[in-house]
């Protein structure tokens, strides 16, 4: 086959393995649904050398980045290299948001 399907609703907790989920061999991508004033955990991506894209998906909330707050709402796309330090932090209404992580090989073109 193809392709694979998965549904977010068939998994329990607040994080759910999307790409792993899915067998995909080269995407990494983890979905998560935080609930209103879930404060994230602040980490960089140096070990793993990963850039992650942050992708809300509903509600809203921020994502705190080497100090800089910067606001997640659905539309919105944040690019976050390995060295930066990153924290999501769901708003009042709660925030759902894909990251979808790849390693860095060389320069974008």
């Amino acid at each position: 086959m193809s392709y694979t399907v998965i549904d977010v609703k068939d998994f329990e907790g607040r994080r759910t393995p999307v790409a792993k989920a899915l067998e995909a061999l080269a995407i990494r991508a983890n979905q998560f649904d935080s609930p209103p004033g879930h404060e994230g955990y602040e980490h960089d991506e140096l070990k793993s050398g990963q850039e992650e894209l942050f992708v809300p998906l509903a509600g809203a909330g921020s994502i705190l980045i080497d100090g800089e707050t910067i606001p997640l709402t659905p539309g919105r796309y944040v690019l976050v290299q390995p060295p930066a330090r990153r924290r999501v932090d769901a708003g009042p209404e709660g925030l759902s948001y894909l990251v979808i992580g790849a390693l860095v090989q060389g320069e974008a073109g």
